[in-house]
């Protein structure tokens, strides 16, 4: 192995890939362990709004910068009634969650989640319960939520205090729908034809052209039916949908880290392969209209490793999933966003999953303090910085074999040019051993003051409740800059916001 690599890259902004989608940045709040309750939500914390709200998670969401919040789930929303979150909390009943064996109160509910929504300034992505439920059910919650007044639930909307409509535009129509672990589970066809129905039925009350719909792909790349799954789906709804939707997790299996830090190889795999299937059932319909991916679940989760002890049976809000992330994991975790923002021509709506807690950027305790995690930082320089539009890029650089993807580039780059004639370059060494000089030329842009953001570290370094602040971002500070190329020292194993002001 050598003991330093040597990259280059190269950009014009005169050739570019897309404007950045502002749905690129979203989260996702699902009822799901300590996500809702005493995540972002809970009354008797000494920082509580009058919401119920906790005002430290407050700050550290505005501050991790996410644009639109998918919610109530994921798997939960195949079997949740809606009508159970909305009115007087005393009056709300309390159910079995079979999705995640736990006894939901139903003291958060729409409503709940619309003032989070206002309070930091997200777009809400309502999904609804194709599982238990269906037509009319979708029907009466988008009349809820949308219809101004003068009907029998936009009328009881109003009644619990909310006068104006919430006018959610995003709406996901079910939840991976092919998982034999849903509530619901149905065939393409099933799904298709249902979905389709509840798609041209919203599109009755409201007809305009800024209500984006997403229908549900495969669960995973993996599933059996994956492509298949999207061709019939596709069929049934592709005049009357906007998005597909496509989930992906990652972690090291069998402790292949190396192959670990590839995992971006899989996003684009995954990416290309539903592209190539939404477009050829567009050309199958001699249609003209391009169905974008709605990428509403992504992130490192360790699904085959405990998180923490299980729960009670039909206990409440319990801690579930709650993977502390490292700082390989955090390089990872950004050169997934390197990958989103890449292809951000056609994947036009993502969603972190989650946002507090369950495999969360954020970390709480009841009653106690919230804290980053390692992943939040990559999240939150791609939010402040990766707005505009992103650029085409040549890259050179020298690659490292892996056992799951083969060979693969070493560095993994994309770069954004920002509204205020800025260019920002998002730049992860994948290697884990070698360290990487990175230039860059700059040519066609002004250069002025470069700044260098590293996040590096001890390999299983991570945040915790005793050291929250064991790694973060430092300002790195070997950069050189020479007749336009811009040269940075990038450490094995780092993720780099590299600024050009």
């Amino acid at each position: 192995m050598a003991d330093h690599h040597r990259a280059r890259i190269e950009f014009d902004p005169r050739f570019t890939v897309a404007e950045v989608p502002d749905r690129l940045f979203g989260s996702f709040v699902e009822h799901l362990g300590r996500c809702v309750y005493t995540g972002i939500y809970e009354p008797e914390h000494p920082t509580a709004n009058e919401d119920g709200l906790r005002e430290d998670v407050l700050d550290l969401v505005r501050e991790l910068g996410p644009t639109m919040i998918r919610y109530p789930g994921g798997n939960f929303v195949s079997g949740y009634r809606w009508e159970d979150g909305v009115g007087p909390k005393e009056d709300r009943p309390r159910r079995l969650d079979l999705a995640w064996g736990v006894t939901e109160t139903n003291q958060f509910g729409l409503g709940e989640f619309m003032k989070f929504c206002r309070t930091v300034g997200v777009e809400p992505n309502m999904a609804v319960n194709l599982g238990t439920r269906g037509l009319q059910e979708a029907l009466d919650l988008f009349e809820y939520a949308n219809h101004p007044s003068g009907t029998h639930w936009s009328d009881l909307r109003r009644a619990h205090g909310d006068e104006e409509p919430y006018g959610i535009k995003l709406w996901c129509l079910g939840n991976e729908m092919d998982g034999p672990w849903q509530i619901g589970q149905r065939t393409a066809t099933e799904y298709g034809r249902v979905a389709d129905q509840v798609a041209r039925s919203l599109r009755m009350i409201d007809g305009s052209a800024d209500l984006d719909l997403v229908a549900c792909g495969s669960s995973s790349r993996g599933m059996p039916f994956f492509g298949a799954w999207e061709n019939e789906v596709l069929t049934h709804t592709y005049d009357s949908v906007d998005y597909i939707s496509a989930h992906a997790y990652y972690h090291p299996l069998d402790g292949d880290v190396v192959s670990f830090m590839a995992s971006a190889q899989d996003m684009e795999l995954f990416i290309d392969g539903v592209i190539a299937t939404a477009d050829a059932v567009g050309a199958k319909l001699k249609s003209d209209k391009k169905i974008n991916i709605s990428f509403d679940e992504w992130n490192v989760w360790y699904q085959t490793a405990p998180s923490g002890e299980r729960p009670e049976p039909w206990s409440t809000a319990p801690r579930q999933l709650e993977d502390h992330y490292s700082a390989m994991d955090a390089v990872v975790f950004g050169s997934l966003l390197i990958t989103l923002l890449r292809r951000s021509d056609r994947v036009t709506a993502a969603c972190l999953a989650q946002l507090v807690n369950v495999i969360a950027p954020i970390m709480t305790e009841p009653g106690g303090p919230a804290w980053r995690q390692t992943t939040f930082f990559p999240f939150a320089e791609a939010s402040k910085y990766g707005r505009g539009t992103v650029l085409n890029v040549n890259a050179a650089s020298p690659g490292f074999a892996t056992a799951k993807y083969g060979e693969v580039s070493a560095l993994h780059s994309v770069a954004v040019a920002n509204e205020d004639g800025s260019v920002t370059v998002f730049a992860v060494n994948r290697d884990l051993e070698t360290p990487m000089t990175l230039e860059i030329d700059a040519s066609s842009v002004r250069v002025g003051d470069v700044t260098v953001s590293t996040l590096t570290g001890e390999r299983d370094a991570k945040n915790t409740l005793d050291d929250p602040e064991r790694v973060a971002p430092v300002a790195n500070t070997d950069v050189t800059v020479k007749d336009g190329t811009i040269s940075v020292e990038l450490p094995a194993m780092s993720w780099n916001t590299i600024r050009i002001v």
